[in-house]
């Protein structure tokens, strides 16, 4: 079957102080084609919305290729849905059959107030990155190859953790709304470089506080954001940021020993 009928409920809510709730769309939701990705029935739906004199979903999006981080919804009780290691916007209808029942909802999260709709404000993790700060290494020019060099596994490491795109999955999946997957993520791809070892304590002691200062939970190793992380970041970077901020406690701000 190429086209099918959705039962869709969706969270509406005006502005984060209002009082929100679920919408039955299930007419809106007819004859969707199975070759459609999530985020165009929801341009489908929100287009016979706006027939009817109905003001559309506001939801996030912007690459719809997976690469941005900016789509997020929770469907059916799971960030961006079903299927594993795939973003919103790559979800396909394929993966629904006929008369299947979808309800959606935006991430929930202290941290993560909603403005309207399936759209909630990631600024916080803005905050985090921003407590990063930069890096004391010169690279105003190319250097040489073998200049500073990196073991494959390091570098291999690096590009792993650097392969978060901050959709904010991990919070919303986390009974305690924790960050630490993110989080961990950042501190990594940056810590394990040789670019990046000057200010490696002083940057995770910053990027941590930043995260507990905003309003995110702790983790407590539930693992719920691995699973629901569409691209599959371990949460054995939050060991080795835990292992770097124990340092960093015991050492001083600058990672050095008295």
């Amino acid at each position: 079957m190429s086209d099918i009928n959705l039962k869709l409920h969706v969270w509406r809510q005006e502005s984060r102080g209002a009082t929100g709730k679920f919408e039955d769309y299930s007419k809106y939701a007819e004859g969707i084609s199975t070759h459609a990705s999530f985020l165009e029935m929801l341009d489908v739906v929100n287009e016979r919305l706006a027939e009817d004199g109905i003001r559309p979903i506001v939801f996030d999006h912007d690459c719809r290729e997976g690469i941005c981080g900016s789509c997020g919804a929770v469907i059916n009780g799971v960030p961006h849905g079903p299927q594993k290691l795939t973003t919103t916007c790559q979800l396909h209808m394929r993966q629904f059959k006929n008369g299947d029942e979808i309800w959606v909802e935006p991430f929930r999260a202290g941290a993560f107030p909603i403005i309207k709709d399936l759209m909630v404000d990631r600024g916080k993790f803005d905050t985090i990155i921003q407590a990063g700060g930069f890096i004391s290494i010169r690279t105003g020019s190319a250097p040489d190859a073998n200049e500073i060099p990196v073991p494959k596994e390091v570098s291999d490491g690096a590009f792993d953790a650097a392969t978060c795109i901050g959709c904010g999955a991990c919070v919303a999946a986390c009974p305690n709304a924790s960050a630490s997957l993110f989080l961990s993520a950042k501190i990594a791809h940056l810590n394990l470089l040789p670019q990046g070892q000057p200010e490696r304590y002083k940057r995770t002691r910053q990027m941590v506080s930043a995260h507990d200062e905003a309003g995110f939970g702790g983790c407590t190793n539930h693992k719920e954001c691995e699973a629901a992380c569409p691209k599959g970041i371990s949460t054995d970077w939050i060991a080795k940021m835990n292992r770097d901020m124990l340092i960093a406690t015991i050492t001083g701000k600058d990672g050095k020993f008295a």
